[in-house]
């Protein structure tokens, strides 16, 4: 099978990455576009993306970093929403992944204006994230691989994020708050690695974030983060929390035990609306804290927030201070990209792929623990 149209060999491989002894044949081969598809569903969101990368002189030698021409053909997704109140069982959501797949893919093929003979690779999201509804996702890349003959990449969907932010904004080299669902982690860059600072000792910011929403019954739809910041803007009170930073970790199950014991109890003394800002600004601070000091520790004046939580514009704001402060700027991006969609897997798989990185069928598991530090950052310097 060739790596992407117009190579005609098949590379030897360790692990999943092309040898030193085809590298240079590689780097003169190599074409000059690369369209990625990616099929991202670890959680409730569904996403299928299509980007184009364009090499005007083709892709540069190992001692640089790939800096292609972004092209986003398509980016479409769907979210399962159980009842408010409720959360969503892994099995429920891999059965709408299942029914909604193929015409995800066919709006996105259309979208996109292109064909299965115009695919150079397909990206799907190897972990981490829910194990149903990633085997869901995993098959169907596996079979259309098979079908269209075009080579597999798995990717890692903390990756994916970092690099949808870089793409979008234009950061070059920040340091990254990753929050969401189901991950809490401030990163670095270094030696082709994104290397793990800080992260969450117990549960994601985003999982406390949605079970608080389940305590008030606010609705799924769009998000229940959405709907607490909405909450939030409303209100006034300041609530004393606890606050847990430990070092460069953070942990959030202690506040939300105690959040919700006060929302059950004393709901008669705390508003929803001051119960949601307590919340926010009790969380968000901490995250401020550990973020400034990971900027003092590697000397960057950039933060990038990624994830679904990073849309939160309280957040962007307090993060924004605290950067401006240190002369720094702080970038982020909307629902489109900071919420887990297919273009993000696209987009880190089509730079791993022009590295010749690619997953046999035989290889192409999905994992639910895949840490962002696991991963080798090929096309970065």
């Amino acid at each position: 099978m060739p790596l992407a149209p117009p190579v005609q060999y098949v590379p030897f491989s360790i692990d999943g990455f092309v040898t030193a002894l085809t590298r240079d044949a590689m780097v003169r081969d190599a074409p000059r576009a690369i369209i990625a598809l990616g099929l991202e569903g670890s959680a409730n969101k569904l996403g299928v993306g299509i980007v184009k990368h364009v090499y005007a002189a083709g892709v540069s030698g190992l001692e640089t970093e790939l800096q292609p021409e972004y092209i986003e053909l398509a980016n479409v997704r769907d979210t399962y929403n159980p009842p408010a109140g409720e959360g969503f069982l892994p099995r429920d959501v891999a059965a709408h992944h299942r029914a909604l797949i193929n015409p995800l893919l066919k709006q996105a093929l259309a979208e996109a204006n292109v064909g299965p003979e115009d695919i150079d690779c397909i990206c799907y999201t190897k972990g981490p994230g829910m194990g149903a509804p990633l085997q869901s996702v995993a098959l169907v890349a596996r079979t259309l691989s098979q079908l269209w003959g075009v080579p597999l990449v798995g990717v890692n969907h903390c990756v994916g994020h970092i690099e949808m932010g870089r793409a979008i904004t234009g950061a070059q080299n920040p340091v990254v708050l990753y929050v969401s669902g189901g991950n809490t982690q401030v990163i670095a860059y270094s030696q082709q690695t994104y290397r793990i600072f800080g992260e969450t000792l117990d549960i994601a910011i985003g999982n406390c974030l949605d079970r608080f929403a389940r305590v008030l019954k606010l609705p799924n739809e769009p998000n229940p983060g959405y709907n607490i910041e909405q909450y939030a803007k409303r209100g006034s009170k300041f609530i004393e929390l606890p606050y847990t930073v430990k070092g460069m970790d953070v942990s959030f199950s202690g506040i939300l035990s105690h959040i919700e014991k006060l929302a059950k109890t004393e709901s008669d003394k705390h508003s929803p609306e001051d119960l949601c800002y307590s919340l926010q600004e009790n969380m968000f601070a901490m995250l401020v804290e550990i973020t400034e000091r990971a900027m003092a520790h590697i000397g960057s004046s950039e933060v990038l927030v990624v994830g679904g939580v990073g849309c939160n514009e309280r957040l962007q704001e307090m993060m924004g201070i605290m950067a401006e402060e240190r002369g720094g700027k702080v970038f982020a991006t909307d629902m489109r990209y900071c919420i887990d969609n297919g273009i993000m897997i696209a987009q880190a798989g089509a730079l791993a792929f022009a590295r010749g990185f690619t997953t046999p069928i035989e290889e192409s598991w999905i994992t639910q623990r895949f840490r962002t530090d696991q991963v080798h950052i090929e096309w970065r310097v």
